[in-house]
């Protein structure tokens, strides 16, 4: 185990880009199971509100949120944030790897045990990436790996205390 952990060193990015294009892909299809049959929900929420506008005769402001509308957003991150625990975190946390870190041969350990990280770490890493992922900084997040030495830690590698490593 201490020459494995002599050894480890961080994978390199080609392969972690292909494996993080795997799993947004999966969550992604997942995700959208649940989101696309919400979405025709609310549109023909939205559509039946301006019909029944429309035939009120009188002109009314017609909200695109209401209960309804927000329930079903609500429904759709709900699921993202499931999903993505059971996809990215559980798995993290267990084995190192989802899916595609698998398939491109690579593992998620902690810093100084080389272990899988806890879930906690697990799960921050994810919330880090997906968060940062929403904004225009997670660009910069990504491109954060080219640049940082020794482990090629992306900003959610950083707050979980983590690195990717081939095998």
């Amino acid at each position: 185990a201490a020459q494995e952990q002599a050894a480890a060193k961080p994978a390199g990015l080609g392969r972690r880009f292909a494996a993080r294009l795997i799993d947004t892909l999966v969550l992604g299809a997942l995700t959208a199971a649940v989101a696309v049959p919400m979405a025709l929900r609310a549109r023909d929420h939205i559509d039946a509100k301006i019909e029944a506008a429309r035939h009120s005769g009188r002109t009314v402001t017609v909200w695109l949120v209401d209960g309804t509308t927000a329930v079903h957003l609500g429904v759709v991150v709900a699921a993202l944030l499931i999903l993505g625990t059971l996809y990215e975190a559980l798995p993290t946390a267990r084995w190192g790897r989802t899916l595609g870190k698998k398939l491109c041969g690579l593992r998620v350990v902690g810093i100084e045990s080389h272990e899988p990280p806890p879930f906690g770490a697990a799960l921050r890493r994810w919330l880090v990436h997906g968060v940062l992922g929403l904004l225009v900084v997670g660009v910069v997040n990504l491109l954060w790996a080219l640049f940082d030495r020794p482990w090629r830690q992306c900003w959610h590698d950083k707050a979980a205390r983590t690195f990717v490593t081939g095998g």
